[in-house]
């Protein structure tokens, strides 16, 4: 449109920022043959093997099929050999269609009667903590780990050396189980951590004293917890 209304080639050119070949080009095939000339030439190379209904029943499969038998997931060997194809012609395809069989991702749906209110207070907690702290409050975050197991080596580990890594025995020695408790500022960075021997909303109780002696008396406590069942027993919903 820029060449019918009289400007040069070069001004063109320095206009829409290309080169001044590539005006000419496509102004003197628009010349010659009208619109018909603006039209993409058959380029010269290697034939397309490829159909559009192949590319559509790879896609197809690789959505609505379960995988092989011992494959839990579809990998491009067991798709290339399904549908007649070769390894980099299937990768080609996932990545144009953005479909990543390797990766799955984990969902889960609370059903609690009272989710949909919660998560507004529970949201809003965790970004004021960044965006808007409350004021004259402290906000941890308290994590509960139950039932983890306390093991130790046979052996001392025999240390790094120059050209030796550190050894260790496989075998090892189970001391017992321990339930680790930890409440973190993620403002401070600060940390309070206890180990209990036992996962009940009594060691649950015992924590939460814990937290609140800990902190200063002019904050108040907003905690972030778990999910864990013994947060539900009466006590520590009184």
């Amino acid at each position: 449109m820029a060449c019918a209304d009289g400007l040069s080639n070069a001004r063109v050119a320095d206009d829409l920022g290309v080169s001044w070949e590539m005006v000419r080009r496509w102004w003197s095939r628009f010349i010659a043959d009208r619109l018909e000339g603006l039209v993409d030439r058959p380029r010269s190379g290697v034939p397309r093997e490829i159909t559009d209904e192949q590319v559509e029943g790879l896609v197809a499969r690789t959505i609505g099929q379960t995988p092989p038998i011992g494959d839990s997931h579809w990998p491009t060997r067991s798709m290339a050999g399904a549908e007649g194809m070769s390894q980099s012609a299937v990768s080609r395809i996932w990545r144009a269609f953005g479909l990543k069989p390797h990766i799955v991702e984990t969902r889960k749906l609370s059903t609690g009667p009272q989710f949909v209110t919660k998560v507004p207070d529970v949201v809003g907690i965790y970004v004021g903590v960044y965006l808007s702290p409350p004021e004259n409050a402290l906000v941890p975050a308290v994590e509960e780990k139950s039932q983890i197991q306390a093991l130790d080596r046979t052996r001392p580990v025999l240390p790094m050396a120059p050209a030796v890594p550190a050894r260790l025995t496989h075998a090892y020695v189970r001391h017992g189980t321990t339930s680790p408790f930890a409440a973190l500022d993620i403002v401070s960075g600060s940390l309070i951590a206890q180990q209990y021997r036992r996962h009940r909303h009594q060691e649950v109780l015992r924590f939460l004293k814990l937290i609140d002696a800990a902190a200063p008396k002019n904050l108040e406590l907003h905690l972030i917890p778990d999910n864990h069942a013994t947060h539900k027993t009466e006590p520590l919903n009184k």
